[in-house]
């Protein structure tokens, strides 16, 4: 079901332009609530469960799905003028991700929702070229920018960047330790390691421009 609904919103962002964002919101208005319930219900799941030892493993495979889902539900926020709550709900409870990729979950996992990150923070930058700093004019965008700012910048300020792999293997973010018979050169996955940086930076830069005191900044 979950791959089936993905497959379909990918399809309706190609047809033309004219009446895409009334076929979006026929197809997810229905199925808000349902999905901000399956939002909160999947990724508050014990993940250090033995169902999730296996980057193969059919629970994994369903969380695959709804990474991919919750990644065209980003894309087709931009359609709509006042986006579903199911198209805001990973900027808005964007915290039940930062601990499913602190958690022991196969590395598959959190490399992906690591990179669906990055695609958040980037989101702005291509409203803006698509519409002409359209930022400004979607209150809702700016509200769920700055929550999702403020979750990442609460985590890093503790030890979260710290529970994070650089690899499959035993490198971790800001360590030495390399996986066995590997140099120090090769241990690290440099597509995370920039994808982490991204977010921390763009949080940080965004926490910035919207902070009301001098004192709040520093």
């Amino acid at each position: 079901c979950l791959w089936t609904l993905a497959a379909i919103l990918k399809e309706t962002l190609k047809d033309a332009p004219v009446g895409r964002a009334g076929a979006l919101k026929k197809l997810l208005a229905p199925l808000d609530a349902v999905l901000e319930g399956f939002y909160s219900a999947i990724l508050l799941h014990h993940f250090d469960s033995h169902h999730y030892t296996s980057p193969y493993s059919e629970a994994t495979n369903n969380l695959i799905s709804f990474i991919d889902l919750l990644e065209a539900l980003l894309v087709s926020r931009i359609e709509l003028e006042l986006p579903l709550r199911c198209q805001r709900i990973l900027f808005l409870k964007v915290s039940y991700v930062l601990n499913v990729i602190s958690s022991s979950i196969p590395y598959v996992i959190k490399k992906k929702f690591i990179l669906l990150l990055k695609k958040c923070v980037l989101y702005k930058s291509r409203e803006d070229a698509n519409g002409g700093s359209l930022f400004l004019q979607t209150p809702s965008l700016c509200e769920d920018m700055l929550a999702l700012s403020n979750a990442v910048l609460q985590v890093v300020n503790l030890t979260w960047l710290n529970q994070i792999p650089l690899s499959g293997k035993s490198s971790y973010f800001g360590s030495s330790e390399t996986a066995p018979g590997r140099d120090s050169q090769g241990a690290s996955d440099q597509t995370v390691l920039r994808a982490l940086s991204l977010v921390v930076l763009k949080a940080l830069e965004f926490k910035i421009h919207n902070s009301a005191t001098a004192a709040e900044i520093k």
